[in-house]
């Protein structure tokens, strides 16, 4: 049985895995698992979609019946369960979420001991676990459940404990879009605990909307606002508060990869940092070329933060991300996080006294074109049609670009993306590539 992906579970609601029944069983085999570790005892944090109450339930009866105690933290943003896991010393944190995906999906992922992703080992002896008859134990050892109230207040002292102290964001005007979303409540406190004025957005969860027309998926209507209200800036997190992207004051999004560059460029400047970058494979060529001309080596991983963490603790550098918005700092947070993220970047406007617009114009993007093709089954990439089309583009690009084409690790998507020096060019290429794929499908 393969159930974890590279971001744990994950599903459309009512089908498997994600049913109730599974979900039960995930928890059990889970808490027999994590239940060797050390405490007895998880964090169950969740996004707003409504499919949590039903999911936190099961969950929560699972363990339970593993004879794990479980601490209930509510609607929070999954780097939040993350650092709590660490500091309320739990064995695991669990978190139910489908992050960027409309509220129909919803999946389960865990954190270790420590606030990161578990290891792969680990999760193969929950996959092995699942197979076995599911036992309860004793009445007198099952586990018990409480809800921790003041989980929001010490995750954002923790968020503005990332910044200097003192460091004051009075004067700026900001509108944060939480994406109807998990941070719906801690994100808007943080930037205006520090100080700013604080324009909200996407913060009336109905258990239906999260990432509907907003976030950081859908910016348009954060580009509206900051240009509405004459804001300095905007920060649009998702669903689940991993990922963040700006809009500066001229209405222009900022994507991962150039909040990736301001980070490092400003670590390099002000704390003399002298590691690493790590991008995935989806990184724009600008941002290699940005970090080199900082003096600092780059490199690729995988697709994925799990991966850009592993990469990043094999060569005991500090920064890295996806160009979605899922940037680690390693220096302040165990896991990706877009509140943090955000600050750094705010961090290194106050440092050098520059607007948001004038930090990101040393870093120039390639255009880059991703298509994406929805495929009802798994597809071979390696099929003849699909191997011609990406040749023939390589050969086209020549030096000029780069090609990549993989299998989404969280929706039955291909991705097919293309990067070279004229947008025109790009795009036209990509849909040539994708036409092979649905091709080959029969779509």
């Amino acid at each position: 049985m393969k159930v974890f992906g590279t971001d744990g579970v994950r599903g459309a609601v009512g089908q498997w895995p994600m049913t109730p029944e599974f979900v039960l069983k995930l928890g059990w085999a889970a808490g027999r698992v994590l239940g060797q570790q050390g405490k007895r005892r998880v964090l169950i944090g969740k996004d707003t979609r409504i499919s949590g109450y039903m999911f936190e339930s099961a969950l929560e009866a699972g363990f339970s019946a593993a004879g794990v105690d479980v601490r209930l933290l509510g609607p929070m943003p999954t780097p939040a369960i993350a650092y709590l896991t660490r500091t309320l010393r739990a064995s695991a944190g669990v978190v139910i979420s489908a992050s960027h995906n409309p509220f129909h999906d919803n999946g389960v992922k865990f954190f270790s001991a420590t606030g990161e992703k578990l290891p792969d080992a680990i999760e193969a002896e929950i996959e092995a676990m699942l197979d076995e008859p599911m036992t309860i134990q004793p009445s007198a050892l099952l586990g018990k459940a409480q809800r921790i109230d003041d989980a929001p207040g010490r995750y954002i002292e923790f968020c503005k404990s990332t910044v200097e102290i003192g460091m004051s964001l009075a004067g700026l005007r900001v509108v944060v879009d939480c994406a109807h979303g998990a941070a719906y409540q801690v994100a808007p406190r943080v930037f205006s605990e520090l100080g700013a004025e604080v324009i909200r957005m996407g913060v009336e969860p109905d258990g239906l909307n999260i990432n509907d027309g907003v976030g950081s998926t859908e910016p348009a209507a954060l580009i509206r606002a900051v240009s509405e209200f004459r804001a300095d800036l905007g920060i649009a997190l998702d669903g689940d508060g991993d990922r963040v992207l700006l809009v500066d004051n001229q209405g222009r999004v900022l994507d991962g990869d150039q909040l990736l560059y301001i980070i490092a460029s400003d670590r390099v400047a002000h704390a003399g940092y002298r590691g690493g970058v790590v991008g995935t494979l989806m990184s724009n060529l600008g941002l290699e070329q940005a970090v080199a001309a900082l003096g600092l080596p780059f490199t690729r991983a995988k697709v994925g933060d799990r991966y850009v963490h592993e990469e990043l603790r094999r060569q005991q550098w500090l920064l890295g991300g996806e160009s979605s918005g899922h940037i680690l700092c390693l220096d302040r947070h165990t896991t990706g996080d877009g509140i943090i993220a955000a600050l750094q970047v705010l961090a290194a406007m106050q440092h050098q006294s520059l607007a948001l617009a004038e930090l990101a114009s040393g870093m120039t993007l390639f255009p880059q074109t991703l298509v994406n093709v929805r495929t009802p089954r798994a597809v071979d990439l390696s099929a003849p049609a699909i191997v011609a089309a990406v040749r023939s583009v390589e050969a086209a690009l020549g030096h000029r670009g780069r090609v990549l084409l993989r299998a989404s690790g969280t929706e039955p998507l291909i991705r097919v993306m293309v990067e070279g020096e004229q947008k025109a060019e790009v795009t036209g290429y990509a849909e040539e590539i994708a036409a092979a794929v649905r091709r080959t499908t029969g779509e």
